[in-house]
């Protein structure tokens, strides 16, 4: 006869970052099992086809048992591992993990209210993601040659409690090649009208990199349209770039060109996946990327330094600022942190490189959701 299973059982599944992930890759454990846990502890990591991030406890309890194993590809939703009390005996875990089915992933549902949409903002189709349904919302704004994917650890811890909003800059990701122009202010611009399309009265902005720099430029230029700002390695705060970066991702024409390039991203180069500079690749292969990167690339970076400053005017917007920076970054350097407005927080990340929205993706949730909480 079964064992009648307990409801206090909490299962840990494989988790869904990003509108495009069906299954991941059990890489590591990081806890034993017998564990206590807390709420939010990285308890194992899983490698997607765009990088390895650690899975966070959902609830508090003892891990009782590991389902999946180091090598594991399971599909999203698939257990993982099982919570449970002291109390629960082994035969009701048991009995709970073999009647354990996993859930289709209902991308008509997801699709309904966190599906890829586009826009059309001054002639340019825009592509973007919209999740949650806050009163509030976050705007997200991805650097030099990314796209929204850049943000997929960071949309749905915030979307229970905002409106999370993420868009392919013109000449990026799935959006037109065609620019909306080649400074900071001119792109900020556009983001501000891509902001009036979508019905965005005004936003928390969140940007990394040269996106950093399009939300300094909007908090400057439009500070009624911007609630707060949060930065990560943003363009804009110092002259200094690694034009190696710029320029050889814009040259680079095959995976092994490419390869060391994209490794100059991290401190960790063995996040660089395969599929990872595939995805790259196909994307530099579109009609018109090219011609724009390289417009991009010399407007904002010619002659092998940041044309704009937009960073050191931010004291005078009046707005809540944190700035995060990685410590390894080699593409802008975390000195340029320094230069944050007064009353910003700072956050440097010993062990992290240019990419710490991903590297070090549960601390930074943290750092920036009691940022907007204010």
């Amino acid at each position: 006869m079964a064992t009648a299973i307990s409801p206090t059982i909490i299962p840990i599944v494989m988790p869904k970052w990003g509108l495009s992930m069906k299954e991941g890759t059990v890489n590591a454990w990081l806890v034993d099992e017998g564990t206590e846990i807390t709420v939010g502890l990285p308890i194992l990591d899983v490698e997607t086809d765009k990088i390895a991030n650690a899975v966070e406890a959902p609830d508090a309890g003892t891990l009782r048992r590991k389902v999946a194993q180091a090598g594991d590809v399971l599909p999203v939703k698939a257990l993982l591992g099982v919570l449970a009390p002291a109390e629960v005996s082994d035969a009701q875990i048991d009995d709970y993990v073999a009647a354990y089915e996993t859930p289709a992933d209902d991308a008509g549902e997801e699709d309904a209210a966190a599906a890829y949409q586009f826009a059309d903002v001054d002639g340019i189709r825009v592509r973007y993601a919209r999740k949650g349904g806050g009163a509030e919302t976050v705007l997200f704004i991805h650097g030099f040659g990314g796209d929204l994917d850049n943000w997929l650890f960071n949309l749905d811890p915030l979307a229970d409690a905002y409106t999370v909003v993420a868009l392919d800059l013109p000449g990026h990701g799935q959006s037109s090649p065609r620019l909306a122009g080649t400074t900071l202010a001119q792109m900020a611009g556009f983001v501000a009208r891509f902001m009036d399309e979508t019905g965005i009265e005004a936003a928390h902005v969140v940007g990394h990199s040269m996106g950093g720099g399009v939300a300094a430029q909007l908090a400057v230029d439009a500070p009624q349209r911007v609630l707060s700002v949060a930065l990560v390695s943003p363009a804009g705060f110092g002259d200094a770039v690694n034009s190696g970066y710029t320029d050889g991702f814009v040259n680079a024409q095959s995976r092994r060109e490419l390869k060391p390039v994209v490794e100059l991203l991290f401190a960790d180069a063995g996040l660089v996946s395969r599929q990872m500079l595939d995805d790259l690749l196909r994307y530099k292969r579109l009609d018109g990327v090219s011609e724009a990167l390289t417009a991009l690339g010399q407007g904002l970076f010619g002659g092998g330094r940041q044309s704009e400053q937009p960073g050191q005017r931010l004291a005078g917007s009046g707005k809540r600022v944190l700035v995060v920076w990685g410590g390894q970054d080699q593409i802008i350097p975390a000195a340029h942190a320094e230069a944050a407005p007064p009353g910003a927080i700072v956050k440097v990340f010993a062990d992290a490189g240019h990419m710490s929205q991903m590297e070090k993706a549960n601390d930074f949730n943290a750092l920036l959701k009691k940022h907007l909480a204010g």
